[in-house]
């Protein structure tokens, strides 16, 4: 049903303003105008969302602003911002892009999946909040010629996934993401890498500063030693009286473990996507890079699914969760992460 009037007979005594938002889990308005945005600031209840607004009690409410970008980066605007935040108001957005007026800067509203990130963040436990995440995610690309490459399976869901659960557990979120067709999570610094080397030089630039990295990503063992700087030919090969192709292949770097060896390093979580032998296999890669938690998975379960069966290994011993989606799954482990996360490690930055 829709309302209009702060007096609607349709509710007991009448009192629309009141108790319609009574049991509501948040009330999000979007867009959020300039003007809106002062009246709320300053109390005013003189329609019905704005007295609806006055007469929330504890229910959370989130605003999307939606204005010219001169109206949102004039000073009294930006003052009743300020003191909508400091009352405990949830500000979404806004993004930066062209607008109804035809001018492009920031005050466009931001995107309906977007809202959605931000609704559900603004109603989940704050257990990072304060902490500085960098995550990697998806997989490595290693280049045989400029048109082809070396790689694998992984899709980047379950690091997007950790990535946006972070994020709306209150922390700040810096995603590496090697080749992945994934939106970006709202509210996260997102850093596009292709090779491994390239990943690992953003990693260890975005860790100084952090308290938790988490190496999500598939990264490719090795690379090719001398990559052809021309599409190698098939007939050229056959040209020289032979039809394979054999490639030398070298190491990449090890992230997790030049990241955990870090003097005052971020606390670190890894990941091992085996295909038999998980516990073993898991835990022996716990020891060998140094790390206090490690996540396994069967790869042939979870690369490239929507849903995902994790085991937390740490000096415990294993701890199975249950199948779960890949966004239920992240929530647990980033709860288990908190929950384990030292008191020196917060707040390193």
């Amino acid at each position: 049903p829709v309302f209009v009037d702060p007096f609607d007979a349709r509710i007991p005594d009448s009192m629309a303003h009141i108790h319609l938002t009574r049991g509501a889990a948040a009330i999000i308005v979007a867009p959020a105008s300039t003007n809106f945005i002062a009246r709320l600031a300053h109390g005013l209840a003189d329609d019905l969302l704005a007295a609806l607004c006055a007469a929330r009690g504890p229910c959370p409410l989130l605003l999307a602003p939606a204005m010219n970008r001169e109206m949102w980066l004039n000073p009294p605007t930006q003052r009743n911002i300020r003191q909508l935040k400091e009352d405990g108001v949830t500000i979404l957005g806004p993004a930066s892009g062209s607008q109804a007026c035809g001018e492009t800067g920031d005050g466009r509203m931001i995107e309906p999946l977007e809202l959605l990130d931000g609704l559900i963040g603004g109603l989940q436990p704050k257990v990072l909040a304060g902490i500085r995440v960098v995550i990697t995610a998806g997989p490595t690309v290693e280049a045989i010629d400029p048109v082809r490459i070396l790689t694998n399976r992984s899709s980047g869901k379950t690091g997007f996934a950790l990535a946006r659960a972070a994020c709306q557990a209150g922390a700040s979120v810096v995603l590496i993401a090697g080749p992945a067709t994934l939106p970006t999570p709202y509210g996260v610094q997102r850093i596009d890498v292709e090779s491994a080397a390239q990943m690992r030089a953003a990693a260890m630039a975005a860790v100084a500063g952090a308290d938790v990295f988490i190496a999500v990503a598939a990264v490719a063992d090795w690379h090719v030693l001398h990559p052809s700087g021309q599409k190698l030919k098939k007939h050229d090969l056959a040209n020289r009286g032979t039809a394979t192709l054999d490639l030398r292949l070298a190491p990449n770097p090890d992230i997790l473990t030049e990241v955990a060896a870090l003097p005052n390093g971020p606390w670190c979580v890894g990941f091992a996507a085996e295909t038999e032998k998980l516990e073993a296999h898991a835990q022996a890669k716990r020891a060998r890079k140094g790390v206090d938690l490690m996540i396994g998975n069967l790869a042939q379960q979870s690369m490239g699914a929507d849903d995902t069966q994790l085991v937390l290994f740490d000096d415990t011993g294993a701890q199975p969760l249950p199948r779960l989606s890949k966004t239920e799954a992240a929530r647990c482990l980033i709860d288990a992460i908190a929950a384990r996360l030292p008191r020196n490690a917060r707040g390193r930055g």
